[in-house]
């Protein structure tokens, strides 16, 4: 699968959050790995490590679902919108594009109050390691919400002009590419 161009400046965010949410994966693997030899090697386990994974965790979640909005991978009932022409298609967009906005101003707005005292309190997880998550989480809920909000916008608007691909459908180029790919690895075998 290839990744969708950038096509504004709200796209090179998206993508480079999406990177930092990557990045976090290793780095979830990495503690959990520490925690198990801790806990079976040396019989000392952690106190972090599980709450440091639940917390990177929330943050991936978030990230995942920009990356996926900007990618274009969100769920559209394409049996109904390939079949359809493109003006009614756009239509479809448009709707499609307000429920987006609505759901995540709403999250917004019946989020920011509980936000704004968790971070302004410093709230912690309440257990022995007690770190920030629900300090950090929440605002972080509605950053990602807003963010939403103008991938929403910014998908709409670059998609506009163009004709969307129907879903299974394969570029040419992409097809070029893979055909020399073959070409290459059957030629290096015979070598």
């Amino acid at each position: 699968m290839y990744e969708v161009k950038p096509k504004s400046p709200i796209d090179y965010i998206s993508l480079a959050i999406s990177r930092v949410g990557l990045f976090l994966v290793s780095v979830i693997v990495a503690i959990m790995f520490y925690e198990v030899v801790m806990r079976y090697f040396f019989e000392k386990p952690t106190l972090w490590v599980n709450e440091m994974s639940l917390w990177i965790g929330g943050f991936i979640y978030l990230l995942a679902g920009l990356y996926v909005l900007q990618q274009r991978g969100h769920i559209r009932i394409t049996l109904l919108y390939d079949i359809v022409p493109r003006n009614v298609q756009r239509l479809f967009d448009v709707i499609s594009t307000i429920c987006i906005c609505i759901f995540a101003f709403m999250v917004i707005m019946g989020g920011l109050n509980e936000a704004v005292q968790k971070y302004g309190r410093w709230e912690t997880f309440g257990t022995a390691w007690d770190p920030p998550i629900p300090a950090t989480m929440k605002p972080a809920i509605l950053i990602v919400s807003g963010l939403i909000i103008l991938q929403a916008i910014a998908n709409l608007i670059a998609d506009w002009k163009e004709t969307p691909m129907p879903e299974g459908f394969v570029e040419d180029d992409v097809v070029g590419e893979l055909r020399d790919s073959y070409r290459d690895t059957i030629t290096d075998r015979h070598d």
